[in-house]
């Protein structure tokens, strides 16, 4: 097997997200502080949760609940349940860079699976994640999303965007050569604000493709997004999103508060999404599952 030809970018982002420069805007990342959270998350995400830890002896356990949404990362909670061929063993030697809890890295590579080029949400399947948490317990951070395509040559651009979640050390290997695509020393937040971290919030917005963001507010319990209020309208979405119209989507659910951006378009009874990339939340499954619920894809 050819051992991966790589190029790593590692970009230490200020407190905000690096992503957010490239699909975001700064009044973006403001209006994401102060949004509405989605009230019935938290139930639905408990209760996956729930379900999840009984189906597998190296499940979640124990992880509190914030009182509206989504589970904070408790100290119990096993890190082979996150992703597969998730671990804290074998620490990673050697110079490392810095980063600050709530901050985010864009880590681009080029790696070589041979004859098949993987799809996205395949490959990330041969990157393990790598947590040695300072407190001994948890994950230390989480891929937020990924997309790229495959090189003329042959290989797989794929880049990852990482949000870090706790102080301790982060990695990405690359399980067919063993080769570090990606570590760095996760230390406290010199911010106030993020030092304590303890959880994530799901907030879902739709662009209204004139430059306004509209955010959904779930406090009235819906069980599809469609019947959800958009708080700057005082309507139901149901109202504002018209079947056969395409929106840009965006959901944020990481310590970072780094928004994740998906194309899609209602046909009726159900969204669907026009573009398969980017690959959402990978790490965490309990969030993308509420999510395909409330879109209906």
């Amino acid at each position: 097997m050819a051992k991966p030809r790589k190029t790593k970018t590692q970009r230490a982002p200020r407190s905000t997200s690096t992503a957010t420069k490239r699909r975001g805007s700064p009044w973006f990342i403001g209006a994401a502080l102060s949004v509405t959270i989605l009230v019935w998350a938290g139930f639905q995400l408990a209760k996956n949760r729930a379900s999840h830890s009984t189906s597998k002896d190296n499940s979640e356990g124990g992880s509190a609940l914030t009182p509206a949404l989504s589970p904070r990362r408790g100290g119990t909670e096993s890190l082979t349940s996150v992703v597969p061929g998730a671990t804290n063993q074998n620490p990673v030697s050697g110079p490392l860079s810095t980063l600050e809890v709530a901050q985010a890295v864009m880590v681009t590579v080029e790696l070589d699976f041979g004859a098949t080029v993987p799809s996205i949400a395949t490959a990330l399947q041969d990157i393990e994640r790598r947590y040695q948490p300072d407190d001994g317990v948890g994950r230390t951070f989480a891929i937020l999303d990924a997309y790229g395509e495959a090189t003329p040559t042959g290989k797989l651009h794929i880049s990852m965007h990482v949000s870090t979640e706790k102080p301790g050390i982060g990695s990405l290997i690359f399980k067919r050569t063993g080769e570090t695509l990606w570590t760095s020393r996760i230390v406290p937040s010199k911010d106030p604000t993020k030092r304590a971290f303890t959880g994530k919030n799901l907030s879902i917005f739709i662009d209204d493709g004139a430059g306004h963001l509209f955010t959904i507010d779930g406090s009235n319990n819906p069980t599809w997004i469609m019947d959800a209020v958009v708080k700057e309208k005082a309507a139901l979405l149901d109202s504002v999103w018209p079947t056969g119209i395409e929106h840009e989507v965006t959901f944020i659910y990481s310590a970072c508060g780094c928004p994740v951006k998906v194309m899609a378009r209602r046909e009726g009874d159900r969204v669907v999404r026009t573009k398969e990339l980017p690959v959402m939340f990978p790490d965490d499954p309990a969030a993308v599952e509420l999510i395909g619920r409330l879109m209906r894809w």
